[in-house]
């Protein structure tokens, strides 16, 4: 049975001159993510994808030395407009998770949209993985969201919250979670 294993990128260094989807990583993320390479959760012959924004583009680099498909699709939920504090961050990101279907804020892509996305990328990786297990390298809300349409339960908020930079998490077949976030790290 094929197995997705989901990768959210390392920890970033914030630019506030930048918006988020340009990001690189930060000068300490190399160490922990080089961590998770050592863990040995992931396969090592896998299909690999990831988010073609810098800080998970470079993750995916430092997990594997195979070839790394970049897919628009695993970008972030759309966050277009202004910078906020991290606590107005947050806030609007729960409100995000609260109403799937609608703009926490205008320029803010609805949760929903993200997700079919993102289920839409884990579809054609699969298909085209041709029974290898699947690597997708991206970002911690919209995997969030990946994993609601393929455990077919709702978002989880708390999971989210604790998420690590970087983290990982497995599903083998449709709604098994074999290796939950931050199981690694333990």
């Amino acid at each position: 049975m094929v197995a997705m294993h989901l990768v959210r990128h390392g920890e970033p260094r914030q630019d506030a001159t930048r918006p988020p989807w340009e990001w690189e990583l930060s000068a300490g993320a190399a160490a922990r993510v080089k961590a998770l390479r050592r863990s040995g959760v992931l396969p090592a012959h896998a299909l690999w994808v990831s988010s073609p924004e810098p800080k998970a583009a470079s993750t995916a680099a430092l997990l594997t030395d195979t070839p790394v498909r970049l897919d628009d699709d695993l970008r972030e939920a759309g966050r277009d407009g202004e910078l906020l504090a991290t606590d107005a961050f947050l806030g609007r990101v729960l409100e995000s998770f609260a109403d799937l279907d609608s703009p926490a804020a205008p320029g803010w892509e609805p949760l929903r949209a993200a997700q079919a996305r993102m289920v839409a990328v884990a579809e054609r990786a699969v298909a085209e993985a041709g029974g290898r297990d699947v690597v997708l390298v991206g970002h911690g809300t919209a995997m969030t969201m990946l994993v609601t349409a393929l455990t077919n339960t709702p978002p989880d908020v708390r999971g989210w919250q604790r998420m690590l930079l970087p983290d990982h998490c497995c599903l083998t077949g449709r709604g098994g979670i074999t290796m939950p976030w931050g199981h690694w790290a333990a």
